[in-house]
């Protein structure tokens, strides 16, 4: 069963090694991290600082599981939640192994209920880049609607790139 959970220090061996496993899988869609991000002790720093944004409340790390097992991760960054603005932004990864299953799908709709619902957000909006398809259908299946193309948005794999933007809205609030 897939699940979310606040990321620990403890998944660290695991998402390394599945990092190591998916490099080439994951780099077109990424940042590139450096070196670090495909250890043990990187993806520990990784955590902590994602730890201490979720102690801030500006951004929350999950992993995503499958019966326990680490199969990736999705983080809502850029948490605002002010009086007139209540957003967030998703960014999602699945190892190479789980790819075409539905995780990344069933991630994302557990992810927008906290956003939601423990958060109070509003708004919800995810990036891509135009030529990935498969997850802009991760998106769609979970009601995100495109809102425009962002130039020079974020530098993945080494360059600035454009990216879509998508956005899905809070339907209980007004």
């Amino acid at each position: 069963m897939i699940a979310i959970r606040p990321v620990v220090p403890g998944d660290a061996e695991a998402v390394a090694a599945l990092r190591r496993e998916g490099r080439d899988y994951l780099a077109p869609w990424e940042p590139d991290r450096g070196e670090a991000s495909y250890t043990a002790a990187g993806v520990r720093e990784t955590i902590a600082a994602s730890l201490e944004r979720a102690a801030a409340g500006t951004g929350f790390s999950y992993s995503i599981t499958d019966d326990d097992r680490v199969v990736g991760g999705i983080a809502l960054n850029t948490v605002v939640r002010g009086p007139y603005f209540r957003s967030c932004s998703f960014g999602y990864w699945v190892a190479r192994s789980e790819a075409g299953r539905g995780v990344a799908t069933e991630a994302v709709r557990l992810a927008k209920a906290v956003a939601f619902g423990e958060l109070g957000l509003l708004r919800v909006q995810a990036e891509t880049l135009p030529h990935n398809t498969a997850s802009q259908k991760v998106l769609a299946r979970n009601g995100f609607e495109p809102i425009g193309l962002a130039p020079a948005y974020l530098k993945i794999a080494g360059k600035w790139q454009d990216h879509l933007l998508f956005q899905v809205l809070n339907p209980a609030m007004d």
